[in-house]
This record gives structure tokens, sequence and C-alpha cells, in this order.
């Protein structure tokens, strides 16, 4: 048996996932529903937590829910997989030049390390060619 298609999460492909999947690409949200059923897997890089946690303390997203909360909810699908945060991610983010934003790289650094193809729709990192994207 195959194992069953892995990605890894942008931020905003999560957030949009979490607020009930419109705005997604096609490529996204099939992804996204097959995880939800148990049939793929998504990692979730510990930069995307720690992002989202900013943007709900700054009120730019509402979770309905304490941070903490949302992501107990969240991996209590095994489907979804958190992805720890490793000094090499941070050495592969730090030399991925094609952006200012820290989170940007080291989601794709999370990308690279896993060596899976990364759901987002920022043109900046399809436009990289840092990682594969799918959208």
């Amino acid at each position: 048996m195959a194992d069953p298609p892995a990605v890894v999460l942008d931020t905003h492909a999560l957030v949009r996932h979490a607020a009930g999947g419109r705005g997604l690409g096609p490529q996204a949200a099939a992804l996204l529903g097959a995880v939800e059923r148990r049939e793929a897997i998504a990692y979730v890089p510990m930069a995307v937590v720690w992002e989202v946690s900013i943007l709900a303390r700054g009120v730019r997203i509402n979770l309905h829910r304490s941070v903490r909360v949302f992501f107990a909810d969240l991996f209590s699908n095994p489907a979804f997989q958190p992805h720890e945060l490793t000094p090499a991610q941070i050495f592969d983010a730090d030399e991925l030049r094609f952006t200012r934003d820290p989170f940007d790289a080291l989601i794709c650094a999370a990308a690279r390390d896993l060596d899976l193809p990364l759901v987002t729709r920022d043109l900046e990192i399809g436009q990289s060619g840092a990682v594969e994207v799918l959208w």
C-alpha cells in the first residue's frame, strides 16, 4: 500500500481552511479535504503556529478560541502533524534570500526539510523555486 500524500501548510492555507475553506485553490481544497478524511497528511511547521498566534494576538484573525485550544483541536486529527523547528531549518531559512519575511523562510525550510510540497498561494515563494508549491 502506498503512503498517503503529504504536504506542508503555509499560514494562510491553514487559516483559510479553518475558516471553512473559502478562497483555497482547487488543489489546496482537495488536499485539505483528504487530510480531514485522514487520507493525506498535512505538516504544520512551528513557524505557522507562531505566526498564527501573532495574527490572533494582533486581532488580524479570529480563531474563536485561544491559540492553544485551536491547535489542540487541529492536532486532535492525527492527519495534521506539528513539525518541530530545528537549527538546520533556521540555517536553511537564513540562506533563502528570496524573501525578507522570516516566517516564509522558516516555512519553506520546513517543507525542504520534509522534502514535501508547500500548500501556499504566495507568488514570491512560487517564483523562487525554493520548494514545490500547490494551490
